[in-house]
């Protein structure tokens, strides 16, 4: 039996970060794949600037300064935990490893957690806000046909929708630029603390000790253009169709984003996911009737993360 005093529960904090650590290094996120990093140091970040496509104009006379639409998109941070108890008899017994077994998988939680605000935007991008006032995917974003912002907004679309189409959706986003199509914003990293006082109140009252994880972060949304929403079937055509249509974005003023030029992320969820990778990979493609070159080959990284709900 182990007595329980400062040296002990010295050791076993000590044992349990490590275990916390080494979980860490077991976990493969991937919402880096479609998100950017953006540290915060207050309670909220706004993104006023986003729209601001930067371009160029021959310099003669003064500068022209473009009169743009001011945005209050805001990311609001939010605190995260996760905690555990550890029955004080445990560690008299040296029963814990179990509880070693715990802290590991902890660490591996708090690896891959990002992923778990940062996909679940994708699903969700046809029924929530961007920095324009439009339903992330949406029929109609506004762009201004003038640089100067004196013409007249255009409605543009970045989704597919078939109307008789009942299957999951998909998605395919440029990532090649410096904000890709997605936010994740880190106030505070992972923090593993231990609350293992033998004269904590909670371990005279429940002989528990706790341990846990914490941190503050959001997630949002980047730039619509760089992404489109397709809820229709996942085959050649409306894969072609939805490359095209990312080509196609343009900012203020009609000038090319110069998006889709590079390897595209194609977004699917479990139910897609082997005809994604039948439409990435092989040579030639069949709609079922007839066989032609897949000229789609290889233009794309196909994802199936977690956390992406059908």
């Amino acid at each position: 039996m182990a007595i329980i005093e400062s040296a002990t529960l010295n050791t076993l904090r000590t044992t349990f970060k490590m275990n916390f650590e080494e979980g860490k290094t077991k976990g493969m996120p991937e919402w880096d794949k479609v998100a950017t990093m953006v540290a915060s140091t207050s309670k909220s970040n706004t993104y006023g600037w986003l729209g601001q496509w930067p371009q160029f104009r021959e310099w003669l006379g003064e500068r022209q300064h473009k009169s743009i639409k001011e945005y209050s998109y805001v990311i609001q941070n939010r605190p995260f935990e996760s905690s555990v108890e550890v029955d004080r008899d445990d560690i008299e017994d040296e029963e814990i490893g179990n509880w070693s077994m715990m802290m590991t998988e902890m660490g591996h939680a708090a690896e891959v957690f990002p992923d778990q605000l940062v996909f679940p935007l994708l699903p969700d991008g046809f029924s929530n806000l961007c920095y324009d006032g439009q339903f992330f995917f949406d029929s109609d974003h506004p762009v201004n046909a003038e640089v100067d912002g004196s013409g007249v907004d255009e409605s543009v679309s970045n989704v597919i929708v078939d109307p008789l189409y009942t299957g999951a959706p998909w998605y395919i986003l440029d990532t090649s630029r410096a904000l890709k199509p997605l936010i994740y914003q880190n106030r505070r990293n992972m923090n593993f603390v231990a609350m293992d006082n033998p004269n904590d109140e909670r371990v005279y009252t429940n002989k528990e000790f706790r341990y846990g994880v914490d941190c503050r972060a959001n997630a949002g949304y980047g730039f619509w253009q760089m992404a489109i929403g397709v809820k229709a079937e996942l085959n050649y055509e409306n894969v072609w169709l939805a490359r095209e249509r990312l080509r196609a974005m343009k900012a203020d003023g009609g000038r090319s984003l110069g998006l889709g030029k590079n390897k595209l992320m194609l977004v699917v969820t479990h139910s897609n996911w082997r005809r994604a990778e039948q439409i990435n990979n092989r040579e030639d493609i069949s709609d079922g009737t007839t066989t032609v070159s897949n000229e789609l080959k290889d233009k794309f990284e196909v994802l199936n993360p977690d956390f992406l709900d059908e």
